[in-house]
């Protein structure tokens, strides 16, 4: 525990060192064995830890998103997982990526500027076979990506892109727009080469084939939401579902779901003989009134009680009385 001096010991401590009384190397022989870390002040630290972590955990949910997307897309085992999520300066992060590489370049409307989710070419190549019908193999020698290629993955990007919208749903309402392609990173000056950004790295497999990708995030687009990063707020807004949005969220979703319904007119029995000679024109008499209700199963459980009727030109049934407590009355 470090001990706080008072201000007459402080005096006392000066005119100490004034008078000769105690030499500076008696204060630093005091101080041996503490472990000192060193401070860039020309390249602070932006991001808290929890910030980072957050990052992670948001961008971890980002992995599966792409992993399950590329999967069916491509129809193909993809694997994306997290590796790490870093802070450091855009120059260190332009020299850390391999050339060529496929760079693009992003905005988070409503988030000021731009970010970059960068590709490499061992992610890139096996990817592009496997759109033009290949098996998904690495070419033998690594090339300078062709305008038709360059196209055709900005329109896969847009769609991987389109999976930060539910990672930070919890955070704030983005639309992820590509604004450009680049494939010489030297060439892509987004901010100013001495400004922090967070650098979420992912690992891949295609076919086999070991890749990597980043997604930089300067501080200057975050920096308006920054403070919501952090572990409390995100699991917080995680469990409470974002209130009235999620709810409808949840509802448009399952709108889109389909739905199996079956009337059963009625019932009856027959024998085999007769079942054989049933011609058409037939009546067959079945063990209902022609003024009882009929069921309407959904999804194979009987939940309504309808009478039948048309609407225009399509026959129709109107549900008369619900069987299961909490089923809908339509």
């Amino acid at each position: 525990m470090k001990e706080v001096l008072s201000q007459s010991e402080i005096d006392s401590l000066l005119h100490a060192l004034n008078t000769g009384e105690l030499e500076t190397k008696d204060i630093e022989s005091k101080e041996e064995g503490v472990k000192v870390k060193p401070y860039d002040f020309r390249r602070p630290n932006k991001f808290s830890q929890d910030q980072l972590r957050t990052l992670f955990l948001m961008h971890d949910n980002f992995a599966r998103l792409s992993t399950n997307f590329l999967s069916a897309y491509l129809r193909s085992n993809i694997q994306i997982k997290i590796a790490s999520v870093d802070q450091l300066t855009y120059e260190d992060f332009i020299m850390s990526i391999p050339t060529p590489t496929l760079l693009t370049v992003f905005s988070m409307s409503p988030l000021p500027g731009t970010s970059v989710l960068e590709t490499n070419a061992p992610l890139v190549f096996p990817i592009i076979d496997l759109l033009f019908g290949g098996a998904g193999k690495m070419p033998e020698k690594v090339r300078e990506l062709t305008d038709i290629e360059i196209n055709v993955f900005k329109s896969l990007n847009q769609k991987l892109l389109d999976n930060l919208v539910y990672v930070w749903s919890d955070v704030i309402k983005i639309k992820p727009k590509v604004e450009y392609l680049e494939t010489n990173p030297q060439l892509s000056q987004i901010i100013s080469p001495n400004e922090i950004v967070a650098v979420i790295t992912l690992s891949s497999s295609v076919g086999g084939q070991e890749g990597m990708c980043n997604i930089c995030l300067p501080f200057a687009v975050l920096e308006q939401v920054v403070g919501r990063l952090s572990a409390t707020h995100w699991l917080e807004g995680q469990r409470s579902g974002r209130g009235e949005d999620s709810r409808l969220q949840i509802e448009r979703k399952l709108d889109a779901v389909p739905v199996d319904l079956e009337v059963l007119a009625g019932e009856t029995s027959l024998k085999v003989r007769d079942f054989l000679q049933l011609q058409v024109g037939d009546v067959i008499p079945l063990e209902k009134a022609i003024d009882e209700d009929m069921d309407l199963i959904v999804n194979k459980k009987n939940k309504f009680k309808v009478q039948p009727g048309r609407v225009g030109k399509k026959v129709a049934v109107q549900v008369t009385e619900t069987l299961i407590k909490g089923a809908g009355s339509s």
